[in-house]
């Protein structure tokens, strides 16, 4: 009977795209439709006749999802079973417990409780191996799958059973969902007596909200100039991107301008008050994963010579996407326009509608890259990303400590800290001990943790070509001092890497303890890109003078 109703609704939807394409008579309508009934009629066969039973909603969703992949990353069919996912990353809101899970090996671990949340009161821990839920095994589930079963009416309760480091039995653990309501603002707070700092970490549709009552307390608080976090921030609501832009910029002043096939889409985006903070000096931090919205606000500051960018070259996403209503409740997530900040450059970096022969997606060519012009007459580029005022390199970490954290030993030894220790140090008097440090070293030791560099694969490799090309005996010598000088030991990489392994440490105290926002404070106290950010709004001639460049 599914199968049945399926086929007529494809049927029905195709009966109805060809009564619509009756009345044109170009090329491409008729087109449009005969590959329509191509696939209607494939579908159909391969229903009756493949040999194995399908689903036939699985198949079309296959399909749906190959059609856009061949777009590009960000259009996305939602179905019904999924719909959910769209309001939370519209308005950061959901039903269900309250924490980050994620896959581990063959399991599933509990990996943030967000604090006060069903989860945390419940007494759900990092680390915790997920069993059951209401009794279902989640063998073999998703992450997804998972977290579809953790989700539900709000004030249901909800049993989950867990294993965990140092209990013998599993442990039966009861939440009642709520509805949880992921912040758009973390945390923000004064860095010094006068310098006020946000850190926003999505455009959600109180992303303006959060930020406004952040200006308006730092003011309150003394704050005089203000240091805007958006590394990481991946976008979200175009609109929200554009307020958030009014704070800082006048009444009048253009944001962006999209353009789409559709004239509909073609749209300016003014500044429609005057700003909270028009004059306060402006450091914004941006990364690599400084995307879409982010990079409108970060771009259009730019623009306007109103802030000072620290950091990296932001992601370059030029693209908007409009959400769509379909049939039977399902959705899809569709690029509809490119946008444009103020100087009218468009910053997207990979040209989606020019592919390689292979399929792959290139970079916009260096000969397509335009100059223009900031408010003040700074020279800018488009096709790229946003490039910050000033540079500052990411961080090259040594193997030992990519693979600490890559295996996610950081994360158990915390954790397995924290069972015995239910307190550390406050945030800012927090430091990794030598004892603490001791303490990891001999985890280490007790989980036999090894590793192998770049250097020794790369040098094995020449020994074994050596031997098969018969030249090994003539430089056995010299490959065999080689192999000594490369031969690393663990306890010789943990002092000469002690510094950045303990940072990675020190923040996996911090999200252990205090939650996201105490590894926010935690990293404002430490971060080099924070400190450059002090550093030029305390200066104000510097700060005036990389805005005129």
């Amino acid at each position: 009977m599914k199968t049945k109703k399926i086929l007529i609704i494809i049927f029905g939807i195709l009966t109805l795209g060809l009564g619509i394409v009756a009345l044109k008579s170009d090329d491409r309508n008729f087109e449009i439709s005969k590959q329509l009934n191509i696939y209607a009629t494939l579908f159909r066969d391969i229903n009756m006749l493949y040999v194995d039973e399908i689903k036939p909603e699985d198949l079309v969703t296959e399909s749906i999802n190959a059609m856009l992949n061949s777009l590009d990353p960000y259009t996305i069919y939602y179905p019904e079973s999924q719909t959910e996912d769209v309001k939370l990353m519209t308005t950061g809101e959901y039903a269900g417990i309250g924490a980050v899970i994620s896959k581990r090996g063959e399991g599933i671990i509990i990996r943030e409780p967000y604090k006060d949340s069903p989860a945390d009161k419940a007494g759900l821990l990092p680390g915790d191996i997920i069993i059951s839920i209401d009794g279902k095994t989640i063998k073999g589930k998703t992450s997804s799958e998972v977290s579809e079963l953790l989700r539900g009416q709000p004030g249901k309760e909800i049993l989950i059973k867990v294993k965990r480091e140092g209990f013998e039995k599993p442990l039966e653990k009861k939440a009642i969902r709520e509805k949880i309501q992921l912040p758009s603002v973390p945390y923000y707070g004064l860095i010094t007596d006068s310098i006020g700092y946000i850190y926003l970490n999505s455009f959600t549709d109180k992303a303006a909200t959060d930020v406004r009552k952040a200006i308006i307390d730092l003011k309150n608080q003394g704050a005089q100039s203000l240091v805007f976090d958006l590394r990481g921030n991946s976008g979200g609501l175009l609109e929200q991107a554009v307020e958030i832009s009014n704070f800082f910029l006048p009444k009048g002043s253009k944001i962006l301008a999209t353009k789409g096939k559709v004239k509909q889409w073609d749209k300016e985006y003014i500044a429609t008050k005057n700003p909270i903070v028009p004059d306060m000096p402006l450091a914004v931090l941006i990364d690599r994963g400084t995307a879409s919205a982010a990079e409108i606000v970060s771009g259009a500051f730019q623009d306007y010579d109103r802030g000072v960018l620290i950091g990296e070259r932001s992601f370059g996403k030029g693209l908007v996407q409009t959400v769509r209503d379909l049939a039977y409740n399902t959705k899809a997530k569709i690029t509809t326009a490119k946008y444009y900040i103020p100087s009218g450059r468009c910053i997207q970096a990979l040209d989606y509608s020019h592919r390689n022969p292979d399929g792959s997606v290139g970079k916009v060519p260096d000969s397509l890259i335009t100059a223009y012009s900031t408010k003040g007459g700074r020279t800018v580029y488009d096709g790229g990303g946003i490039s910050p005022d000033i540079q500052i390199e990411a961080e090259n970490y040594a193997r030992i400590t990519q693979e600490l954290v890559l295996r996610d030993l950081c994360f158990d030894f915390v954790n397995s800290y924290a069972l015995q220790n239910p307190e550390i140090s406050s945030i800012p008097n927090f430091v990794i001990t030598d004892d603490i440090y001791s303490q990891f070293k001999n985890y280490l030791k007790e989980r036999n943790f090894s590793y192998e560099t770049e250097s020794q694969r790369t040098l094995e490799k020449l020994i074994k070509t050596a031997k098969a090309e018969k030249y090994y005996d003539t430089a056995k010598n010299q490959l065999d001092s080689l192999q000594k000088d490369f031969t690393h030991s663990i306890d010789r990489d943990m002092e000469v890497f002690k510094k950045e392994i303990s940072s990675f440490l020190a923040e996996q105290f911090m999200q252990r303890y205090y939650y996201l926002g105490g590894i926010i404070e935690y990293k404002v106290l430490h971060d080099k890109e924070v400190k450059k950010a002090v550093e030029i709004l305390e200066n104000p001639a510097e700060y005036q003078k990389l805005l005129k460049k």
